[in-house]
């Protein structure tokens, strides 16, 4: 069974970005912009892709999007029909090598990152190149082509390990195991994040980093290999859930088009450098995850299936530290999409396709 869809072409994904593009905000900005997003074929970049689309579309922006990616050919199955719009050019590159662009952008998205954590261990110095290589390389690009913003797509790993709250504030510190091959994402994002603050401070570069908590929703595929995803595997499958443990552990998940809504407001709304974008209403065990992705379909009567039946009666709560999106939200964003809604929303995309033939 194909264990990816055609996201571009997606009802629900057409319905996510064309939601986005119609939120007050200031989308002018883009007017005859050209763009580049990289990891274009990514969940979070593709989303950004197809919101500047929707938006051009509705505001008749004359802006252009480049998407830039390492493999044109798997791309161009999760895009679909973008590949037939005359303001999209899909761009074979990696971030890793240094580039020298014929359009001269004057944003660029840069989500271009290993992000599957199995990724992060068999790549190391790939997941390492990816985010300081690649970030300092577009960076030098931007520059050059007289450029104005970067936006910078971070994750909440950069926080490492935070003692004394409950929520982690953009101001935060935490420890990081740093000689580890793991750290090769969380060091490389801070590293990025630190090329892109001294870019802003020498060249006058606009700088956005968004730091992301657990993002979710269409876009994933079935064997990207985190949790959520696993889950999703099953209920599309029509398998019940297998609990390897009593999946007490919570996280914050946010479901994606609510977290590319965040970006957008930050990109448009705001003046700090550093945003975390999460929802706090997604703080949930992974237990509750689970649970709620088996009773987003109930006519296939699934269920968990606990590796030691003793964690079934086992509800045991770990505490958990989340991102504080307060900064985001005073800037007028709210996550919309409830838990229950987005993994509905997430499995409707496999129902309704079209998939990427396996």
């Amino acid at each position: 069974m194909a264990t990816d869809i055609v996201l571009f072409d997606s009802p629900v994904f057409k319905e996510d970005v064309a939601a986005i593009a119609d939120a007050d905000l200031s989308w002018d900005r883009y007017r005859d912009s050209q763009i580049l997003v990289t990891g274009a074929s990514g969940m979070i970049p593709m989303y950004i892709l197809g919101t500047l689309l929707a938006a051009n579309d509705r505001y008749d922006l004359g802006l252009h999007v480049t998407g830039m990616v390492r493999n044109v050919k798997k791309a161009e199955k999760r895009l679909g029909t973008a590949l037939q719009r005359s303001d999209f050019t899909l761009m074979e590159g990696d971030v890793i090598e240094r580039h020298t662009f014929e359009r001269g952008f004057s944003t660029v998205f840069h989500g271009a990152s290993p992000a599957r954590p199995s990724l992060h261990k068999s790549s190391p110095t790939t997941t390492l190149k990816a985010n300081t290589l690649g970030t300092i390389n577009l960076l030098d690009a931007l520059v050059d082509a007289g450029g104005s913003s970067f936006v910078l797509l971070s994750s909440s790993e950069v926080y490492g390990s935070v003692e004394g709250t409950d929520l982690i504030g953009e101001d935060a510190e935490g420890t990081l195991q740093h000689f580890a091959p793991r750290a090769s994402y969380s060091e490389g994002k801070r590293i990025a994040e630190t090329a892109l603050a001294a870019y802003a401070a020498e060249y006058g570069i606009n700088a956005l980093t968004l730091r992301f908590g657990h993002i979710y929703g269409p876009g994933m595929a079935l064997d990207d290999g985190r949790v959520q995803a696993d889950f999703l595997a099953d209920v599309v499958r029509g398998r019940n859930i297998h609990m390897m443990s009593a999946g007490a552990a919570s996280r914050t998940y946010t479901y994606v088009a609510d977290a590319v809504l965040g970006l957008f407001f930050a990109h448009l709304r705001g003046t700090e450098q550093v945003y975390n974008v999460a929802d706090n209403a997604g703080n949930v065990s992974i237990r509750e995850l689970a649970e709620t992705f088996v009773a987003a379909r109930p006519a296939k009567n699934l269920s968990l299936d606990f590796a030691n039946p003793e964690d079934d009666r086992s509800y045991s709560p770990v505490a958990s530290l989340g991102l504080d999106s307060s900064r985001l939200t005073e800037l007028g964003w709210t996550a919309g999409t409830n838990l229950a809604d987005g993994v509905s929303r997430t499995v409707r995309t496999f129902e309704e396709g079209p998939l990427i033939a396996s």
